[in-house]
């Protein structure tokens, strides 16, 4: 096995957030919905910019934001994600670097210019999102560095970057690596609307053992398995997956392997693990890279 040099290697969209103040009459205007995501292209985006007051940029992304999470909190991490040789792409490669993650994606020459996601703050606080995706959806398997994989003792993989071809050509190379490495393999499944789309593929992989972890909030989980009953998903996630965590909000998380139980509680309450044989199967993975403490 390649020595370790990272805990954790993530796989998505690098996004740019440019962020803004703004009023419920602009979100009129520009027939935004308050509170809401929407794709955009790259003409609209540099409408909406033309149009919206002075901004802040900082990188971001799901998996690049859950990276540098984790390296704030002392973890060793890199990040592969596509930007253009912009203005933008050189903001997101020094933020996440300055953030103490590596960071070493080559970036494009020609094409789409680096992604960002339009932030509109209200002053009740409710965010307006508007994504154009750009060079971010043109990250292609030559992308993955097989040493940097090889070194991550988990890789974590962006869901929503599951569209593109190449995109997840890249991610089933990276996964490859990783197990011939002895290595874990992470998926967050993102958002419902991305397991609405890719129901089957997602299942796949998590019932293939291409992915050992997975991450979930309750509204995937019941889009996964099309049930509105949590423990109806839950079951069936379980005799699917090695190893899972689900979010649910203010009712803390529930991890599990598929031979035991540990169930987070709500905030104030610190951490209970009960544990209970779902599975005789051996399918327990080879680490569960999840730790947990009492802050």
């Amino acid at each position: 096995m390649a020595a370790t040099r990272f805990d954790v290697l993530g796989i998505g969209n690098a996004i740019v957030d440019v962020i803004a103040r703004t009023d419920d009459a602009f979100l009129a205007k520009q027939k935004m919905r308050k509170g809401t995501m929407r794709l955009i292209d790259e003409a609209q985006a540099a409408g909406l910019y033309d149009a919206m007051g002075p901004a802040v940029e900082v990188s971001g992304g799901s998996a690049a934001n859950t990276i540098v999470g984790a390296a704030s909190l002392g973890a060793r991490a890199a990040f592969i994600g596509k930007v253009k040789d912009d203005e933008l792409g050189r903001v997101f490669a020094h933020d996440i670097r300055a953030a103490g993650v590596a960071f070493a994606t080559p970036p494009a020459s020609a094409g789409p210019s680096t992604a960002r996601c339009y932030v509109l703050v209200t002053p009740d606080g409710e965010r307006t999102m508007n994504t154009y995706l750009g060079a971010a959806q043109d990250l292609h398997p030559n992308d993955i560095d097989p040493d940097a994989i090889a070194a991550a003792q988990i890789i974590y993989l962006e869901g929503y970057l599951w569209d593109p071809p190449h995109a997840k050509e890249a991610f089933l190379k990276a996964a490859k690596i990783a197990h011939d490495a002895d290595r874990d393999v992470a998926l967050t499944l993102s958002d419902a609307f991305c397991v609405d789309r890719y129901r089957a593929e997602f299942l796949d992989l998590i019932r293939a053992g291409t992915i050992d972890l997975v991450f979930a909030n309750e509204r995937e989980l019941h889009s996964l398995y099309e049930t509105a009953d949590f423990d109806t998903a839950l079951d069936a996630l379980r005799k699917d997956a090695r190893l899972a965590v689900i979010t649910r909000s203010e009712r803390g998380c529930l991890i599990f392997e598929s031979c035991e139980n540990a169930l987070a509680s709500g905030p104030g309450s610190g951490l209970t693990v009960a544990r209970r044989q779902t599975s005789g199967v051996g399918k327990t993975p080879r680490r569960s890279g999840i730790r947990a403490s009492r802050l």
